[in-house]
C-alpha cells in the first residue's frame, strides 16, 4: 500500500498506487450499491478507479452518481463524489494532498465542491477512509429520499 506519509515530499503526491486502487476495487465489487468498476486508463497501469452506482437507489432528479478514486503511494488520495442532475451536478470531494487552500487532508463541500474545509480522520488506511466516505453517500441517499 505504498510508503508512510511520513516518507513523502510535502510538495507532492507521488505515483499512483495500484496496490490500493486494486484493493479498493474488490472491495467496492461486493458493495451493493455498486453497479460497475473501471480502472483509468486501464487496469495494468491504473490511475484511476471509476465507480458507477446504482442509480436506481436515488431520486429520478439523479441520472447518474459515481466516484472517481486516485490513491498514491506516499498515501495522498482524492475520492471525488458526483450525482449528475439535470440542472447542475452535486458533488464533493475527499481529499489528501498538498495545496495551498488548506490542510494536507481536507474536504471540497457539496454541492459544487468549491467551498473547502480541512478534514480530520480517525485513520487513514485505505479502507477506512473507503469505508468513511461510503457511509457519507448512504447518508446523502437517505437525505434525498427524506426530502423527496
Amino acid at each position: 500500500m505504498g510508503h508512510s506519509p511520513d516518507d513523502s515530499a510535502d510538495h507532492s503526491t507521488g505515483p499512483s498506487d495500484r496496490q490500493t486502487l486494486r484493493l479498493l476495487e474488490r472491495h467496492l465489487a461486493s458493495e451493493s450499491l455498486v453497479v460497475e468498476t473501471a480502472f483509468e486508463p486501464d487496469p495494468y497501469e491504473p490511475r484511476l478507479l471509476a465507480v458507477f452506482l446504482d442509480a436506481d437507489r436515488y431520486p429520478e432528479a439523479v441520472t447518474t452518481a459515481r466516484l472517481n478514486i486516485r490513491w498514491f503511494t506516499t498515501g495522498d488520495f482524492s475520492i471525488h463524489y458526483v450525482e449528475t442532475r439535470a440542472e447542475a451536478d452535486w458533488e464533493c470531494r475527499w481529499d489528501r494532498h498538498p495545496n495551498t487552500h488548506n490542510s494536507r487532508l481536507h474536504f471540497h463541500e457539496p454541492p459544487a465542491g468549491t467551498e473547502v474545509v480541512d478534514l480530520e480522520l480517525s485513520s487513514l488506511h485505505p479502507l477506512e477512509v473507503y469505508s468513511t466516505v461510503l457511509t457519507a453517500i448512504e447518508q446523502r441517499i437517505e437525505t434525498l429520499w427524506s426530502s423527496h
